[in-house]
């Protein structure tokens, strides 16, 4: 299952979307230990690409499940 994490960034109007492969633990703990340190939060996407955040830089962070999103009309 792949977990999707929205990071909020101080003084900017957008936040950073991610889809990871990683499991909603890993993201919490790296986020954790990334904030512990006053470092950098590094997170890999689904895609493999590294997405590094200064942690100074980050307002906010959510971590949920990544959901089946559907275009169309019919049965869910």
């Amino acid at each position: 299952m792949s977990v999707e994490v929205k990071i909020g960034i101080e003084n900017t109007a957008r936040e950073l979307s991610l889809t990871s492969k990683e499991s909603s633990d890993s993201v919490h703990k790296a986020v954790s230990d990334a904030l512990a340190d006053g470092g950098v939060l590094e997170l890999t996407d689904d895609k493999g690409s590294r997405v590094l955040v200064p942690v100074g830089k980050i307002a906010y962070v959510e971590v949920g499940t990544a959901e089946n999103r559907r275009v169309g009309f019919g049965p869910a």
